[in-house]
Protein backbone atom coordinates (compact mmCIF):
# COMPACT_ATOMS: atom_id res chain seq x y z
CA UNK A 1 0.00 0.00 0.00
CA UNK A 2 2.68 2.48 1.00
CA UNK A 3 2.34 6.07 2.16
CA UNK A 4 0.05 8.35 0.12
CA UNK A 5 1.51 11.87 0.22
CA UNK A 6 0.39 12.99 -3.23
CA UNK A 7 -1.31 16.31 -2.23
CA UNK A 8 1.90 17.74 -0.75
CA UNK A 9 4.38 16.40 -3.32
CA UNK A 10 5.74 18.59 -6.18
CA UNK A 11 6.02 16.45 -9.32
CA UNK A 12 7.72 16.95 -12.68
CA UNK A 13 6.28 15.14 -15.71
CA UNK A 14 8.94 13.57 -17.93
CA UNK A 15 9.15 11.50 -21.07
CA UNK A 16 10.67 8.03 -20.76
CA UNK A 17 13.55 9.10 -23.02
CA UNK A 18 14.44 11.83 -20.50
CA UNK A 19 16.12 9.13 -18.39
CA UNK A 20 18.21 7.73 -21.25
CA UNK A 21 21.63 6.65 -20.00
CA UNK A 22 20.48 6.40 -16.36
CA UNK A 23 20.58 3.45 -13.98
CA UNK A 24 17.34 3.15 -12.02
CA UNK A 25 16.74 0.99 -8.92
CA UNK A 26 13.22 -0.42 -9.19
CA UNK A 27 11.29 -1.59 -6.13
CA UNK A 28 10.64 -5.10 -7.46
CA UNK A 29 7.75 -6.07 -5.18
CA UNK A 30 5.98 -2.79 -5.89
CA UNK A 31 6.38 -3.33 -9.64
CA UNK A 32 5.18 -6.95 -9.44
CA UNK A 33 2.08 -5.95 -7.50
CA UNK A 34 1.39 -3.26 -10.10
CA UNK A 35 1.68 -5.82 -12.90
CA UNK A 36 -0.59 -8.29 -11.10
CA UNK A 37 -3.13 -5.52 -10.52
CA UNK A 38 -3.11 -3.86 -13.94
CA UNK A 39 -2.39 -6.64 -16.46
CA UNK A 40 -5.76 -8.39 -16.39
CA UNK A 41 -8.56 -9.70 -18.54
CA UNK A 42 -11.70 -7.51 -18.95
CA UNK A 43 -13.47 -9.62 -16.30
CA UNK A 44 -10.80 -8.73 -13.73
CA UNK A 45 -8.97 -12.06 -13.77
CA UNK A 46 -5.18 -12.05 -14.28
CA UNK A 47 -3.45 -13.42 -17.36
CA UNK A 48 -2.95 -17.19 -17.16
CA UNK A 49 -1.24 -19.89 -19.18
CA UNK A 50 -3.03 -22.98 -20.48
CA UNK A 51 -2.47 -24.76 -17.16
CA UNK A 52 -4.10 -21.96 -15.19
CA UNK A 53 -0.87 -20.48 -13.81
CA UNK A 54 -0.92 -16.68 -13.38
CA UNK A 55 1.50 -14.93 -15.77
CA UNK A 56 0.63 -11.22 -15.36
CA UNK A 57 3.83 -10.59 -13.37
CA UNK A 58 6.04 -12.27 -15.99
CA UNK A 59 4.36 -10.39 -18.82
CA UNK A 60 4.84 -7.09 -17.00
CA UNK A 61 8.46 -7.69 -16.04
CA UNK A 62 9.42 -8.89 -19.51
CA UNK A 63 7.73 -6.36 -21.79
CA UNK A 64 8.11 -3.33 -19.50
CA UNK A 65 11.79 -4.10 -18.91
CA UNK A 66 12.34 -4.42 -22.65
CA UNK A 67 10.65 -1.02 -23.06
CA UNK A 68 13.01 0.57 -20.53
CA UNK A 69 16.12 -0.89 -22.17
CA UNK A 70 14.85 0.09 -25.61
CA UNK A 71 14.70 3.67 -24.28
CA UNK A 72 18.29 3.54 -23.06
CA UNK A 73 17.50 2.97 -19.36
CA UNK A 74 19.33 0.39 -17.25
CA UNK A 75 16.93 -1.12 -14.68
CA UNK A 76 18.16 -2.78 -11.49
CA UNK A 77 15.39 -4.58 -9.62
CA UNK A 78 15.61 -4.62 -5.82
CA UNK A 79 13.76 -7.41 -4.00
CA UNK A 80 12.46 -7.41 -0.44
CA UNK A 81 14.21 -9.53 2.16
CA UNK A 82 13.00 -10.29 5.67
CA UNK A 83 10.20 -7.95 6.71
CA UNK A 84 10.46 -6.24 10.11
CA UNK A 85 8.27 -7.82 12.79
CA UNK A 86 5.89 -4.87 12.91
CA UNK A 87 5.19 -5.18 9.17
CA UNK A 88 4.09 -8.75 9.70
CA UNK A 89 1.66 -7.55 12.37
CA UNK A 90 0.23 -5.00 9.93
CA UNK A 91 -0.12 -7.72 7.27
CA UNK A 92 -2.11 -9.87 9.67
CA UNK A 93 -4.60 -7.05 10.22
CA UNK A 94 -5.09 -6.75 6.47
CA UNK A 95 -5.74 -10.45 5.86
CA UNK A 96 -9.32 -10.01 7.06
CA UNK A 97 -9.80 -7.31 4.43
CA UNK A 98 -8.57 -9.66 1.70
CA UNK A 99 -11.03 -12.32 2.80
CA UNK A 100 -13.80 -9.72 2.62
CA UNK A 101 -12.76 -8.82 -0.94
CA UNK A 102 -12.83 -12.49 -1.98
CA UNK A 103 -16.49 -12.68 -0.92
CA UNK A 104 -17.33 -9.38 -2.65
CA UNK A 105 -15.58 -10.53 -5.84
CA UNK A 106 -17.86 -13.54 -6.10
CA UNK A 107 -20.91 -11.31 -5.73
CA UNK A 108 -19.61 -8.86 -8.32
CA UNK A 109 -19.00 -11.29 -11.20
CA UNK A 110 -21.52 -9.53 -13.44
CA UNK A 111 -20.40 -6.02 -12.61
CA UNK A 112 -17.33 -5.04 -14.63
CA UNK A 113 -16.69 -1.89 -12.58
CA UNK A 114 -16.62 -3.75 -9.28
CA UNK A 115 -14.72 -6.84 -10.44
CA UNK A 116 -11.39 -5.12 -11.05
CA UNK A 117 -11.58 -3.27 -7.74
CA UNK A 118 -12.13 -6.40 -5.66
CA UNK A 119 -9.79 -8.57 -7.74
CA UNK A 120 -6.95 -6.15 -7.00
CA UNK A 121 -7.76 -6.35 -3.31
CA UNK A 122 -6.88 -10.07 -3.10
CA UNK A 123 -3.49 -9.96 -4.81
CA UNK A 124 -0.98 -12.54 -3.65
CA UNK A 125 2.71 -12.37 -4.49
CA UNK A 126 4.00 -15.87 -3.76
CA UNK A 127 7.57 -17.02 -3.27
CA UNK A 128 7.26 -19.02 -6.51
CA UNK A 129 6.31 -15.89 -8.48
CA UNK A 130 9.26 -13.99 -7.02
CA UNK A 131 11.77 -16.77 -7.76
CA UNK A 132 10.56 -17.19 -11.35
CA UNK A 133 10.80 -13.42 -11.83
CA UNK A 134 14.44 -13.53 -10.71
CA UNK A 135 15.06 -16.45 -13.07
CA UNK A 136 13.59 -14.45 -15.97
CA UNK A 137 15.64 -11.35 -15.13
CA UNK A 138 18.83 -13.44 -15.01
CA UNK A 139 18.01 -14.91 -18.44
CA UNK A 140 17.47 -11.36 -19.75
CA UNK A 141 20.84 -10.25 -18.36
CA UNK A 142 19.12 -7.74 -16.07
CA UNK A 143 20.74 -7.17 -12.67
CA UNK A 144 18.84 -7.47 -9.42
CA UNK A 145 19.70 -6.96 -5.76
CA UNK A 146 18.40 -8.99 -2.82
CA UNK A 147 17.81 -6.55 0.03
CA UNK A 148 18.29 -7.68 3.64
CA UNK A 149 14.91 -6.13 4.49
CA UNK A 150 12.72 -3.62 2.60
CA UNK A 151 13.48 -3.31 -1.12
CA UNK A 152 12.53 0.37 -1.15
CA UNK A 153 14.97 1.09 1.65
CA UNK A 154 17.79 -0.67 -0.22
CA UNK A 155 16.92 1.09 -3.50
CA UNK A 156 16.91 4.44 -1.69
CA UNK A 157 20.34 3.67 -0.23
CA UNK A 158 21.71 2.94 -3.72
CA UNK A 159 20.40 6.32 -4.89
CA UNK A 160 21.89 8.11 -1.87
CA UNK A 161 25.27 6.49 -2.56
CA UNK A 162 25.15 7.47 -6.23
CA UNK A 163 25.22 3.86 -7.46
CA UNK A 164 21.97 4.60 -9.34
CA UNK A 165 20.33 7.82 -10.48
CA UNK A 166 17.01 7.31 -8.69
CA UNK A 167 14.56 4.85 -7.17
CA UNK A 168 11.39 3.86 -9.00
CA UNK A 169 8.18 3.00 -7.15
CA UNK A 170 4.51 3.96 -7.15
CA UNK A 171 4.69 4.56 -3.38
CA UNK A 172 6.25 7.58 -1.69
CA UNK A 173 8.05 5.53 0.99
CA UNK A 174 11.35 6.02 -0.85
CA UNK A 175 11.28 9.67 0.17
CA UNK A 176 10.85 8.69 3.82
CA UNK A 177 13.81 6.34 3.42
CA UNK A 178 15.84 9.28 2.08
CA UNK A 179 16.05 8.67 -1.67
CA UNK A 180 17.17 11.97 -3.30
CA UNK A 181 15.04 11.24 -6.39
CA UNK A 182 11.88 9.16 -6.77
CA UNK A 183 10.40 8.19 -10.13
CA UNK A 184 6.74 7.20 -10.38
CA UNK A 185 4.94 5.63 -13.36
CA UNK A 186 8.22 4.35 -14.81
CA UNK A 187 6.89 0.80 -15.17
CA UNK A 188 3.30 1.75 -16.07
CA UNK A 189 3.80 4.70 -18.44
CA UNK A 190 1.70 4.64 -21.59
CA UNK A 191 -2.01 4.26 -22.28
CA UNK A 192 -4.16 3.38 -19.28
CA UNK A 193 -7.90 2.76 -18.92
CA UNK A 194 -9.73 5.24 -16.70
CA UNK A 195 -11.56 3.61 -13.78
CA UNK A 196 -15.30 3.13 -14.29
CA UNK A 197 -15.12 4.63 -17.80
CA UNK A 198 -14.55 3.24 -21.28
CA UNK A 199 -11.83 5.82 -21.91
CA UNK A 200 -8.04 5.87 -21.83
CA UNK A 201 -5.46 8.40 -20.70
CA UNK A 202 -1.71 8.70 -21.19
CA UNK A 203 0.40 8.08 -18.10
CA UNK A 204 3.78 9.83 -18.02
CA UNK A 205 6.73 9.23 -15.67
CA UNK A 206 6.98 11.67 -12.77
CA UNK A 207 10.25 12.83 -11.22
CA UNK A 208 10.18 13.90 -7.56
CA UNK A 209 13.09 15.50 -5.69
CA UNK A 210 13.32 14.97 -1.94
CA UNK A 211 14.96 18.36 -1.36
CA UNK A 212 12.14 20.11 -3.20
CA UNK A 213 9.54 18.20 -1.18
CA UNK A 214 11.19 19.20 2.09
CA UNK A 215 11.84 22.83 1.11
CA UNK A 216 8.38 23.46 -0.34
CA UNK A 217 6.74 22.14 2.85
CA UNK A 218 9.31 23.55 5.31
CA UNK A 219 10.06 20.07 6.63
CA UNK A 220 13.02 18.00 7.74
CA UNK A 221 13.13 14.35 6.65
CA UNK A 222 12.28 13.30 10.20
CA UNK A 223 9.12 15.41 10.10
CA UNK A 224 8.26 14.03 6.67
CA UNK A 225 8.41 10.60 8.33
CA UNK A 226 5.98 11.88 10.98
CA UNK A 227 3.60 12.96 8.19
CA UNK A 228 3.83 9.50 6.64
CA UNK A 229 3.16 7.77 9.96
CA UNK A 230 0.06 9.92 10.60
CA UNK A 231 -1.28 9.10 7.12
CA UNK A 232 -0.51 5.39 7.44
CA UNK A 233 2.22 3.22 5.95
CA UNK A 234 3.05 -0.42 5.25
CA UNK A 235 4.07 -0.63 8.89
CA UNK A 236 1.24 1.12 10.72
CA UNK A 237 -2.39 2.11 10.46
CA UNK A 238 -3.04 5.77 9.74
CA UNK A 239 -5.18 8.08 11.85
CA UNK A 240 -8.80 8.28 10.71
CA UNK A 241 -9.57 11.85 9.68
CA UNK A 242 -5.95 12.82 8.96
CA UNK A 243 -4.78 13.15 5.37
CA UNK A 244 -1.48 14.58 4.09
CA UNK A 245 -2.48 18.25 4.37
CA UNK A 246 -3.81 17.92 7.91
CA UNK A 247 -0.80 15.81 8.89
CA UNK A 248 1.50 18.53 7.54
CA UNK A 249 -0.19 21.19 9.69
CA UNK A 250 0.00 19.02 12.80
CA UNK A 251 3.65 18.10 12.29
CA UNK A 252 4.61 21.77 11.99
CA UNK A 253 2.75 22.53 15.19
CA UNK A 254 4.88 20.26 17.41
CA UNK A 255 8.62 20.10 17.94
CA UNK A 256 8.90 16.38 18.64
CA UNK A 257 7.10 13.09 18.11
CA UNK A 258 6.08 12.56 21.73
CA UNK A 259 4.13 15.81 21.93
CA UNK A 260 2.59 15.23 18.51
CA UNK A 261 1.63 11.66 19.42
CA UNK A 262 0.00 12.74 22.68
CA UNK A 263 -2.03 15.46 20.94
CA UNK A 264 -3.23 13.18 18.13
CA UNK A 265 -4.22 10.37 20.48
CA UNK A 266 -6.35 12.76 22.54
CA UNK A 267 -7.78 14.84 19.69
CA UNK A 268 -8.59 11.94 17.34
CA UNK A 269 -9.20 9.19 19.91
CA UNK A 270 -6.50 7.17 18.20
CA UNK A 271 -4.18 4.66 19.80
CA UNK A 272 -0.88 4.25 17.96
CA UNK A 273 0.69 0.84 17.75
CA UNK A 274 3.01 0.04 20.65
CA UNK A 275 5.86 -0.35 18.17
CA UNK A 276 5.32 3.03 16.45
CA UNK A 277 8.70 4.29 17.72
CA UNK A 278 10.38 1.34 15.98
CA UNK A 279 8.59 2.25 12.74
CA UNK A 280 9.96 5.80 12.86
CA UNK A 281 13.46 4.55 13.63
CA UNK A 282 13.18 2.00 10.80
CA UNK A 283 12.46 4.76 8.26
CA UNK A 284 15.50 6.66 9.57
CA UNK A 285 17.96 3.73 9.67
CA UNK A 286 16.72 0.65 7.80
CA UNK A 287 18.90 -2.45 7.29
CA UNK A 288 20.75 -2.18 3.95
CA UNK A 289 23.86 -3.67 2.37
CA UNK A 290 26.71 -2.29 0.29
CA UNK A 291 26.38 -2.85 -3.46
CA UNK A 292 29.16 -2.10 -5.96
CA UNK A 293 29.01 -1.23 -9.64
CA UNK A 294 30.26 -4.74 -10.36
CA UNK A 295 27.33 -6.24 -8.45
CA UNK A 296 24.83 -4.57 -10.77
CA UNK A 297 26.66 -5.00 -14.06
CA UNK A 298 24.39 -6.07 -16.92
CA UNK A 299 24.82 -9.67 -18.04
CA UNK A 300 24.35 -11.26 -21.45
CA UNK A 301 20.96 -12.31 -22.78
CA UNK A 302 20.25 -16.04 -22.76
CA UNK A 303 17.61 -16.14 -25.50
CA UNK A 304 17.03 -19.88 -25.20
CA UNK A 305 16.33 -19.57 -21.47
CA UNK A 306 13.94 -16.64 -21.98
CA UNK A 307 12.02 -18.67 -24.58
CA UNK A 308 11.97 -21.69 -22.26
CA UNK A 309 10.50 -19.68 -19.37
CA UNK A 310 7.94 -17.67 -21.30
CA UNK A 311 7.01 -19.77 -24.34
CA UNK A 312 7.59 -23.38 -23.33
CA UNK A 313 6.45 -23.09 -19.70
CA UNK A 314 3.79 -20.40 -19.95
CA UNK A 315 2.49 -20.34 -23.55
CA UNK A 316 3.63 -16.82 -24.49
CA UNK A 317 3.70 -16.06 -28.21
CA UNK A 318 7.07 -17.09 -29.66
CA UNK A 319 6.97 -14.32 -32.28
CA UNK A 320 6.23 -11.62 -29.68
CA UNK A 321 8.96 -12.85 -27.36
CA UNK A 322 11.56 -13.05 -30.13
CA UNK A 323 10.65 -9.58 -31.41
CA UNK A 324 10.95 -8.19 -27.87
CA UNK A 325 14.38 -9.81 -27.47
CA UNK A 326 15.50 -8.14 -30.72
CA UNK A 327 14.34 -4.75 -29.40
CA UNK A 328 16.25 -5.35 -26.18
CA UNK A 329 19.41 -6.30 -28.07
CA UNK A 330 19.12 -3.17 -30.24
CA UNK A 331 18.63 -1.02 -27.13
CA UNK A 332 21.73 -2.50 -25.46
CA UNK A 333 23.75 -2.02 -28.65
CA UNK A 334 22.76 1.67 -28.81
CA UNK A 335 23.69 2.16 -25.14
CA UNK A 336 27.09 0.55 -25.73
CA UNK A 337 27.73 2.75 -28.77
CA UNK A 338 26.75 5.86 -26.79
CA UNK A 339 29.00 4.83 -23.92
CA UNK A 340 31.93 4.19 -26.27
CA UNK A 341 31.42 7.55 -28.03
CA UNK A 342 31.45 9.36 -24.68
CA UNK A 343 34.64 7.57 -23.65
CA UNK A 344 36.44 8.48 -26.93
CA UNK A 345 35.64 12.20 -26.61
Amino acid sequence: MGVDLSPIIPKHERSLSYFRGKKIAIDAFNALYQFLASIRQPDGTPLKDLNGNITSHLSGVFYRTVNLIENGITPIYVFDGRAPSFKEKEREKRLAKKEEYEVLLEKAKDLEIEVRKYAQGILKLTKEKVEETKELLSAMGVAFVQAPSEGEAQASYLAKKGVVYATASQDYDSLLFGSPILLRNLSISGKRKLPNRNEYTLIHPEEIFLKEVLDSNSLTREKLIFVGVLCGSDFNEGVRGIGPKTALKLVKKFENWENLKKYVEEKYSHRFEEYIGEVIEFFKNPPVKEVSEEDIRRGSINKEKVVEILVERHDFSLDRVENAIKKMEEGIRRMQQTSLSSWLK
